[in-house]
């Protein structure tokens, strides 16, 4: 097993519950980057705003909760792969209305990738589109 999955889980898990950059920053660059083709997150670019983000997500959801699928280390390219389902009701206030009591089952995938001991960029690969209708808000 590589260097790197140890630091990766622990981001992973602080992250998809919703501990935001505080729960998240002892793994990661003050600085590091964050990346995503999707319309939901195209104004962020750094891995604070995106752990605070995940973090206003348990606001609507209250319930979000993910099912880890698959967790590795390519360690020549000194990169940790996650894919996971995001699963969660809207009974929260928050999102473009009033709660529709709709769910949510978002497959996505993170790649971590590390400069030494810590997390440099974090690329999520996700369909937002998908989960935007799941929810009601689209």
């Amino acid at each position: 097993m590589g260097k790197h999955i140890d630091a990766a889980k622990l981001f992973f898990e602080a992250c998809e519950t919703g501990k935001g950059w505080a729960g998240c920053a002892a793994y990661c660059y003050p600085d590091a980057t964050f990346s995503a083709q999707t319309g939901v997150l195209a104004e962020i670019d750094t891995l604070e705003g995106y752990t605070e983000w995940m973090k206003g997500l348990f606001t609507p959801v209250p319930d979000g909760h993910y099912e880890l699928k698959f967790f590795a280390d390519d360690v020549e390219r000194n990169c940790v792969a996650a894919f996971a389902v995001f699963h969660g009701t809207q009974t929260g206030p928050g999102g473009p209305g009033e709660p529709t009591g709709k769910s949510i089952a978002a497959d996505y995938v993170y790649v971590m990738e590390f400069d030494g001991d810590r997390i440099r960029h974090v690329t999520k690969i996700w369909n937002d589109t998908v989960s935007l209708v799941q929810l009601g808000w689209a």
